[in-house]
């Protein structure tokens, strides 16, 4: 039997399952009403992000990047009353996404 290949883990950048997380979990949340399930879709895209990170960047780089992303979801709200619900959710997104990037390709050459 042929092994099937993890798609997410293997070819998806980490910072697409970050903005996915931040995107999503809003999205959920907001369309269904139920903030748990928003929360369920955040968390389980933070680990998913976090452990993508860990294997191509390391642990500090994890970590930090891990923090980030916690640190624009308790930001988005705050920053949502000054200029709205969705436009701070893409903004939070944007600046995890470019630090995800950044990091992980700093990282691959340090390592090269």
């Amino acid at each position: 039997m042929a092994k099937v290949q993890n798609v997410i883990a293997d070819g998806a950048p980490a910072a697409l399952t970050a903005a996915g997380g931040l995107l999503g979990g809003y999205g959920v949340a907001r369309w269904t009403g139920w903030r748990e399930l928003g929360g369920a879709v955040l968390a389980v895209a933070g680990a998913g992000a976090a452990a993508q990170w860990h294997r191509r960047s390391g642990v500090r780089t994890a970590a930090a990047l891990t923090g980030l992303y916690v640190a624009a979801f308790g930001g988005s709200h705050p920053l949502a009353k000054r200029i709205g619900a969705w436009p701070s959710v893409f903004a939070v997104t944007g600046v995890v996404a470019a630090a995800s990037t950044v990091a992980t390709a700093l990282s691959g050459r340090a390592e090269a």
